[in-house]
């Protein structure tokens, strides 16, 4: 709707420049604090969220996979048991394993 006045049309076009100016202002403002804090994070040897996180999960799984292969040699230590199949195939065959043969 356009007014048949020209003041209003000019003061209409002047507060409508003022507004795109005020956003790229914020813009510009967002910008270069996010700019500063990178320079301070990176100055004080600061992670990201996201980059803590991954190496959270990382440290994880290298626990896990740490105790995985701890657990494996005291598996390895421990005489391991025979299964009932492996009992009767051996009672079949008849042999016997004795140690010091």
């Amino acid at each position: 709707m356009h007014s048949q006045n020209p003041f209003l049309d000019e003061f209409a076009k002047l507060t409508q420049a003022a507004m795109g100016i005020a956003q790229t202002a914020g813009e510009e403002a967002k910008t270069a604090m996010r700019a500063q804090a990178d320079r301070l994070a990176a100055e004080f040897d600061l992670i990201r969220r996201d980059d803590f996180e991954a190496l959270k999960a990382e440290v994880a799984a290298l626990r896990e996979e740490v105790a995985a292969l701890k657990a494996a040699p005291q598996a390895e230590a421990m005489p391991a048991k025979k299964s009932p199949a492996q009992k009767s195939a051996q009672k079949a065959t008849g042999k016997t394993s004795v140690s010091g043969e």
